[in-house]
């Protein structure tokens, strides 16, 4: 009988760690999804200015600093480096540039959290 009472607690502390990682990738990655459409809108309308882009590039890296902990580095070193292209061509003001580098931050920034998400093609 404690064997079994024990695997249940085991498990619930599993199946508690996995959708507390799932929330926490999910709201963190919708945050900063929202920081990047914003940006994107700002320099699509050709207002966006450096301060900007690196408030997104500083929300960022707030961000990663906990995901580190969650997401594997590959994917948080590809974002860094789309975010230095983005504030390179805000920064000289080539906006058609920096608006294909935030389009693919945007894709990364809902493509990452899915792959953490209860589903058959990430079981297997």
């Amino acid at each position: 009988m404690k064997n079994v009472i024990t695997m249940l607690i085991v498990l619930a502390l599993l199946a508690g760690g996995a959708i507390y990682e799932r929330n926490f990738i999910h709201k963190e990655f919708s945050q900063f999804s929202h920081s990047l459409t914003c940006l994107y809108q700002k320099v699509e309308d050709g207002s966006a200015t450096e301060d900007d882009i690196y408030s997104v590039q500083q929300n960022w890296l707030d961000k990663k600093r906990k995901l580190h902990a969650f997401i594997p580095h590959n994917e948080i070193k590809e974002i860094d480096l789309w975010i230095a292209e983005s504030v390179l061509y805000v920064k000289n003001g080539d906006f058609q540039e920096a608006l294909a580098k935030i389009e693919v931050l945007i894709e990364l920034a809902e493509q990452i959290p899915t792959t953490f998400s209860v589903r058959f093609e990430n079981i297997l």
